[in-house]
């Protein structure tokens, strides 16, 4: 299945440059473009699409202003000329930054990161529509297997071929991969911050720097997860 995009950029040539790269991509469907943002809440009022590439600096309504104000749920990759937005535009959660111009390289690395995130979302919907989910899950750990409910873990240690796992009341090591610990987990509730931790949302006490507070620990965030983990702890976080 083709992800389905949609361009937003008032620049013909900017719109075939992102045309051109797309057809190099089997897996990704340019389904219309746009020159601003007025005629793209149009389009997206009467056509499906999973991906915006969406300029910022563009007349009668800028990117940011557009996307502030967008009540449907897809992802977002800005593209603009303009490298002093880049904050602003991750704040708002959009998945990647392209300063023009960009090699279709860069292009690609952006395009994979929305496909990872599009499969990670439609794994997440399939899962809460057709399956019933447990709350907890058994591991084996020192010769017995240990039923750990998810509410109780604190965050999760890697240990090169083992992990360790902190509950509120004890430490239970046992040999899984940090991926494999995190595909048995919801995806709502835990977060990889680290190549070495992974962190229950619910449990976090505070921020500071690359440093994430639980049950009195300071954990690292890694520099590689910094930017992702924070776009989703501002979700819910109160301006």
């Amino acid at each position: 299945m083709a992800i389905k995009a949609l361009i937003i950029d008032d620049e013909p040539l900017a719109q075939n440059v992102i045309k051109q790269y797309a057809l190099k991509i089997p897996s990704l469907d340019i389904v219309g473009a746009c020159n601003d943002a007025i005629c793209a809440q149009e389009f997206l009022l009467k056509n499906e699409v999973d991906l915006l590439f969406l300029d910022i600096n563009m007349p009668k309504l800028s990117g940011i202003s557009f996307l502030k104000n967008l009540n449907k749920n897809v992802l977002v990759i800005f593209t603009t000329a303009y490298s002093e937005y880049a904050l602003e535009g991750y704040e708002l959660n959009a998945l990647d930054y392209l300063k023009k111009p960009f090699s279709f390289e860069r292009f690609f690395k952006a395009f994979v990161k929305a496909e990872e995130m599009y499969w990670l979302k439609n794994k997440a919907e399939s899962t809460s529509e057709n399956e019933t989910t447990s709350d907890f899950l058994f591991i084996k750990s020192n010769k017995k297997t240990i039923k750990i409910k998810f509410t109780d873990i604190l965050y999760i240690e890697g240990l090169g071929d083992y992990i360790k796992i902190h509950v509120s009341d004890n430490k239970f090591v046992t040999n899984l991969s940090m991926k494999k610990i995190h595909s048995l987990l919801p995806q709502d509730q835990f977060y990889r911050t680290h190549k070495s931790f992974i962190v229950s949302v619910d449990k976090i006490e505070s921020l500071e720097g690359n440093l994430v507070s639980i049950n009195g620990e300071k954990l690292p965030i890694g520099n590689s997860y910094r930017q992702d983990f924070f776009a989703y702890i501002n979700k819910f976080t109160a301006d």
